[in-house]
């Protein structure tokens, strides 16, 4: 069977219909489940379930989805493989790339994210284990509405009337509306004069879309990484913050690893917060000393970036510079908060150039941050923080 490439432009959703996805996995048994979830949902509806990529490919045009939920490992045509056809076939399709964890998909999901993926997501070994399962529930079905609500704000809308789900024999469980932030106009955004002291650290949060922006900001700030410590959290599992590190290793020319529990923190190196533990700072001494925590995740995620934020207080004090990059959810307000009330400053990357203006919107909107600025522009402002400008 051959793989037809077409450009064509499939119309998208309003912002009245439930986003469409598409479940796209060899695995009846991951299909069912994902489907079931999805149909759960009052803002969105299986649009197919299909076998391999190349069903996917083929039938595009006829199902027209928002979202795929696009497995890496399949017969015929696989994730990868699939994914630069459906692009082409679609712009606008959100992808997010679904597989275990394994190094060679970890691999094969950075280069998705290259190739036009908004995002991937970690299957569980086996949908038997309870805890795995409902994570991955929870983290799948807010990556598509996540994802989703971003789609619709590019979409004009178009008036009609809302769903009346009420007289469906089983009706879906009411949930609030997505968030329109443009659907009323809203005060302009306050923003904080710079800290007056010099910053000593460079503390990064970042999720949903995160890998690319970090790749982006770290080939750009050489003098900063040079001079002083650059700490990240990134929301990501095991095994893919391996290769994160490895990427912004070559993104940056500089040393980045993941953190190790006791070691001393040093200017020239990029530590990562490693997958499925929290990574904190203290003071031993003089030194600046890493400390790797396996508690409770904390918005539910593991790790996350306020440990790392608020941690740094009781070393760097008010010298601390914050980024807060593209993310779904609300990680890093609070810690961010804490910075600024010692005295320390907050850069949130603008709603224009995130994937998902959820972790920086809400450091934008509390009021917190310094500057706002697109992702092109942060690192050139970081060079000249950290040398000496205070504006």
């Amino acid at each position: 069977m051959s793989v037809a490439l077409t450009s064509s432009s499939i119309p998208a959703s309003t912002r009245q219909q439930p986003l469409r996805v598409m479940v796209v996995d060899d695995s009846v048994v991951i299909r069912g489940l994902i489907s079931r979830w999805i149909e759960a949902e009052a803002d969105m509806e299986v649009a197919a379930s299909l076998r391999t990529g190349l069903d996917a490919v083929n039938q595009l045009e006829r199902i027209n989805p928002d979202v795929a939920v696009l497995d890496i490992e399949m017969p015929e045509l696989d994730g990868i493989s699939a994914l630069p056809l459906l692009l082409a076939k679609k712009r606008n399709l959100i992808i997010i790339m679904a597989s275990t964890l394994t190094r060679r998909n970890a691999e094969i999901s950075f280069k998705a994210l290259s190739l036009g993926a908004s995002d991937y997501i970690p299957k569980p070994e086996s949908t038997r284990e309870v805890s795995a399962a409902d994570i991955f529930h929870h983290d799948l079905i807010q990556k598509i509405r996540s994802l989703g609500a971003k789609l619709r704000r590019a979409v004009p809308s178009m008036p009609s009337p809302p769903l009346d789900r009420s007289r469906e024999p089983s009706a879906r469980p009411a949930l609030p509306p997505l968030a329109q932030p443009h659907a009323h106009p809203q005060p302009p955004l306050v923003r904080r004069a710079f800290s007056i002291q010099a910053p000593r650290v460079l503390l990064v949060g970042s999720s949903t879309g995160g890998p690319q922006a970090l790749m982006s900001l770290v080939a750009e700030i050489g003098p900063v990484i040079d001079r002083f410590p650059v700490l990240i959290t990134q929301h990501m599992p095991p095994t893919f913050t391996t290769i994160l590190a490895e990427h912004l290793a070559r993104a940056s020319h500089r040393p980045a690893h993941e953190a190790v529990d006791g070691e001393i923190i040093k200017a020239g190196q990029i530590y990562l917060a490693p997958g499925g533990r929290h990574m904190r700072v203290f003071k031993h001494a003089a030194d600046a000393v890493i400390a790797l925590d396996d508690g409770a995740p904390v918005n539910f995620c593991k790790p996350a970036v306020d440990p790392l934020f608020a941690s740094a207080i009781d070393v760097w004090q008010g010298s601390i510079m914050a980024v807060v990059l593209t993310g779904m959810g609300s990680d890093g307000m609070r810690g961010g908060k804490e910075i600024v009330a010692a005295g320390g400053s907050v850069i949130a990357q603008d709603e224009a150039s995130s994937v998902v203006w959820g972790m920086p919107g809400a450091a934008a909107n509390a009021g917190i941050c310094a500057a706002i600025l697109p992702l092109n522009q942060i690192a050139p402002k970081l060079v000249r923080l950290f040398s000496g400008d205070r504006s």
